[in-house]
């Protein structure tokens, strides 16, 4: 069996323009993955179709081999289009590897280390940057069953908070927080914005409210600034998602940064190599929560992973609020049970993609979200 084509599509979600990757085999074969970045989708697209050549003729089975040797062909990358390109393409050949052996994803990573993995929710919050308004979706997600939900009060602000803009982002976790049952969790996310000193002042308004997490409160590849914030705070600190080398994480833990990381398997170039990340969290005692904020089929493949790994602790999860399409593009996705999720026992990831329904929803050109620009929150809904 040698992989005869690979293809990418571009899904128009409103606020992040989706990439999926098809691999086909001479065989007759297909196996999907993802390849979804942030805010930028081109590059990711066009580097699909360039490194394509590397894995053309090649058996996905020898999937360890092909990805060393494209790794190695592209000189050691680390770029994030590059990088999520190589996840797409491994991602798709995991799935192949399932579907002709038989076995889901979970058991191909080594059998299940849980049965379910516990999930929170996220993009939930697409609303004016009001108490009254967070709160009244905070209310609406608790409903869903979801164990705890994530969100970033902070608004557009960059490095620092004025008196106005704290007072602000403190009534925002306040309401949020009031609104939630006792036994839901909150997680506050800072999206890199503040520096050490401003992030360690805000963290000590922010323990009455007992978030689980506060999540990258400085600029994710500043290891030292990260692990001085980690080791000062009253609050547990978790970041990683933005790591492109499994060693960030070294770095990272081994300078005390915390007990918690959230490792991405698309910025990280594919799933071995999230393993390896995993693996070094585990060693230094600490967890793993996948960072996820792609399509359905990207929450898919991480709970295999989370099913398969004994230190992973929860599962970010936007499934429940995307657009209403995305229900007609992706089947047999994970559905929340009791605050957590489980794997599919399908073959491979288990999800099916509607090719045909993808050419309905073609990309957007402002389908982008400015972290940094005012109103953000909505997402463009």
């Amino acid at each position: 069996m040698k992989i005869d084509r690979i293809q990418a599509f571009m899904l128009g979600n409103p606020w992040k323009n989706w990439i999926l990757v098809k691999v086909t085999t001479d065989q007759g074969h297909i196996g999907w993955g993802e390849a979804t970045t942030g805010l930028t989708t081109m590059p990711t697209f066009a580097a699909i179709g360039e490194i394509a050549r590397l894995f053309i003729g090649r058996d996905p089975l020898a999937l360890q081999q092909n990805w060393q040797d494209a790794y190695k062909a592209l000189y050691f990358p680390t770029d994030g289009a590059v990088m999520t390109a190589l996840a797409g393409i491994e991602t798709a050949c995991w799935d192949i590897i399932g579907k002709e052996t038989g076995l889901p994803l979970y058991r191909l990573l080594g059998g299940m280390a849980q049965p379910r993995i516990r999930t929170y929710a996220n993009g939930w919050y697409q609303a004016e940057r009001d108490p009254n308004a967070f709160a009244e979706r905070t209310r609406a997600v608790a409903a869903k069953g979801y164990s705890a939900l994530k969100f970033d009060p902070l608004g557009h602000n960059y490095r620092t908070l004025d008196r106005s803009e704290r007072r602000k982002a403190l009534a925002l976790v306040e309401a949020v927080r009031a609104a939630l049952p006792d036994d839901v969790d909150m997680i506050l996310e800072f999206h890199d914005r503040l520096t050490a000193v401003e992030a360690l002042s805000l963290i000590q308004d922010l323990v009455p409210f007992r978030p689980l997490w506060i999540e990258d409160p400085v600029y994710s590849n500043d290891i030292a600034g990260f692990a001085r914030v980690c080791r000062d705070s009253p609050i547990r600190i978790a970041g990683g998602e933005r790591f492109t080398q499994p060693r960030q994480f070294t770095d990272l833990l081994s300078q005390g940064g915390g007990d918690m990381v959230l490792p991405e398997y698309l910025r990280l170039g594919g799933l071995t190599r999230m393993r390896q990340a995993a693996a070094i969290a585990d060693a230094h005692g600490a967890m793993v929560a996948p960072h996820q904020a792609a399509s359905p089929l990207g929450t898919a493949v991480c709970v295999h992973f989370d099913i398969a790994t004994p230190n992973a602790f929860i599962q970010e999860c936007f499934d429940s609020f995307h657009v209403a399409w995305a229900q007609d593009v992706f089947g047999n996705i994970p559905t929340i049970k009791d605050g957590h999720l489980t794997a599919s026992d399908a073959p491979g990831h288990g999800v099916t993609v509607n090719e045909a329904e993808i050419e309905r929803h073609p990309y957007g050109e402002r389908n982008f979200m400015n972290m940094f620009s005012a109103g953000w929150e909505k997402r463009n809904s």
